[in-house]
């Protein structure tokens, strides 16, 4: 995990290669995963192999992937609480069954959110709180104003913000609000965010691209990364599609999520990957 690099968040110096808890849930990110000790196992395999930012959401499961990181991780990591690592979670949206997630802005609710996930956690402030995704239906002046109560009351030491617009950054700045962190979509073969990379690389917000491994045809016999993989013998495309993440830019922090130890360490083993520049041309040029 050494060569992924680092980056300042949740108040630590984490690895850029991180963990995306989503998986760890029952199917359509719906009650509790199929195996719960291999869920268990996936956590704290993932602390061991250096990943010291774990993302997760109190929507996921709903509730479950929390809980499944405090059993594992709590006070087993050493030090106080999750020791080195930055537990991040999100707050926003409301589950009504398997892959239904109305989000859901006002300020009781954002409340209630961080408050939960703290008592699920149990710590007494969030690393890392981000709003999962902006409810149109609600002020914005609203749901960035009950973020901001979040750190001026010490419940959040750092907050981002989920599937945005560079004018939806700016927006939350203007009310105050300031950005440690923007999830959005974003990967080999998908970069409609690419301007928003950019806008944060500048303003030095850490962008955590969800969907990081999604290639697409570039995986496919032929395709951009399967050339590049006949040049790198024993590594997955979907590492290659980590390892170009990992290089695009400083900021880049991408969260592989999975059920499974054994694609946990394959995605892990992506920061080892060293891309030629000829090579990582050829991948910025294939999308």
């Amino acid at each position: 995990m050494s060569d992924a690099g680092t980056i300042e968040l949740g108040g630590k110096t984490v690895n850029r290669l991180g963990f995306g808890a989503m998986r760890i849930t029952g199917d359509g990110i719906w009650g509790p995963p199929k195996d719960h000790d291999e869920a268990l196992a996936v956590l704290r395999r993932a602390v061991e192999l250096g990943v010291t930012l774990i993302d997760t959401a109190d929507s996921y499961g709903p509730y479950v992937s929390e809980d499944l990181i405090h059993e594992a991780l709590h006070w087993q990591v050493g030090g106080e609480h999750y020791g080195d690592v930055v537990v991040a979670t999100k707050g926003g949206l409301t589950r009504h069954g398997p892959n239904v997630w109305p989000p859901l802005g006002r300020r009781e609710y954002l409340r209630q959110c961080i408050l939960m996930s703290m008592r699920r956690l149990d710590v007494d402030k969030i690393d890392l709180w981000q709003l999962h995704r902006i409810d149109e239906r609600t002020p914005r002046e609203e749901q960035f104003g009950e973020i901001k109560s979040f750190l001026d009351e010490g419940l959040a030491l750092q907050v981002g913000l989920s599937e945005v617009s560079v004018d939806d950054i700016k927006s939350a700045q203007d009310a105050g609000l300031p950005i440690a962190s923007v999830q959005n979509r974003y990967n080999l073969a998908d970069r409609a965010a690419e301007d928003v990379l950019d806008f944060c690389e500048a303003q030095g917000i850490a962008f955590i691209p969800w969907a990081p491994i999604a290639s697409g045809s570039l995986a496919r016999p032929g395709g951009a990364l399967d050339q590049v993989a006949k040049e790198h013998p024993g590594v997955t495309t979907s590492q290659l599609a980590l390892a170009w993440l990992l290089r695009r830019s400083p900021v880049m922090v991408p969260i592989p999520g999975t059920g499974s130890v054994a694609h946990l360490e394959e995605n892990l083993a992506a920061a080892d990957v060293e891309l030629t520049d000829e090579q990582f041309q050829a991948l910025t040029d294939a999308a």
